[in-house]
């Protein structure tokens, strides 16, 4: 379960559904931050194998 929706704080103002709207939100761009730094890695993979293959074929 994500932790923005089981998060209940210590304040009352923690309840309310902006607050928890600003937790989803934070927690999203965390999760979109995180993906483009795995994406980043697999592009980087994919360029290195894709150039050593096509060394391979030249040679």
């Amino acid at each position: 379960m994500f932790p923005f929706m089981t998060y209940n704080g210590c304040n009352s103002q923690s309840h309310s559904p902006k607050a928890h709207k600003e937790r989803k939100l934070k927690f999203l761009k965390w999760m979109r931050d995180d993906l483009e730094t795995r994406l980043a890695g697999l592009n980087a993979a994919i360029s290195t194998l894709e150039s050593q293959l096509e060394r391979e074929e030249t040679t």
